[in-house]
């Protein structure tokens, strides 16, 4: 692991968030946000955000077929965000970019009661207790951008 450029690319999620899962890194929503709080979780700096599992990016590995610990370990050598675009671009499964279009399109369109059960289940708790109660989640990413004050 390179912890020196791994620092220098961290985010401190004790005292910031991640990027929105809205945000796109080589031309995937979610990346961004898996990214961050790998690097956060390698320094021991993730604070309550879970690296793995997150059903975030579970759903992202899911489709790609990226695995887990190889992305981990890439990430642990300090590549930077275009590094980590590239290297994932090119171990990702799916390579036609209509389908990476509408998976992407699917995701931010993605509401509560299209999640399977579990999901759903964990939901109803969780958006009454971090989400601001005068607030409305319309799609899954409102939970995360409403928590972390973005909406």
């Amino acid at each position: 692991m390179n912890q020196e450029k791994l620092k220098a690319l961290a985010k401190d999620l004790n005292k910031e968030p991640p990027r929105s899962p809205r945000n796109m890194l080589g031309g995937y929503v979610i990346l961004s946000r898996c990214l961050d709080k790998c690097r956060s979780f390698l320094l021991g700096i993730n604070g309550e955000y879970n690296f793995w599992p997150c059903s975030l990016c579970s759903y992202l590995e899911a489709f790609s077929g990226v695995d887990h610990d190889e992305f981990k370990e890439f990430v642990a050598t300090g590549a930077n965000d275009d590094a980590v675009a590239n290297w994932f671009a090119s171990k990702s499964k799916v390579q036609d970019k209509m389908k990476i279009i509408h998976w992407n399109n699917k995701m931010r369109d993605m509401r509560i009661s299209e999640m399977d059960d579990d999901a759903q289940e964990y939901m109803e708790s969780y958006i009454p207790k971090y989400v601001p109660n005068h607030r409305p989640v319309y799609v899954l990413f409102d939970v995360y951008d409403l928590e972390e004050g973005r909406l």
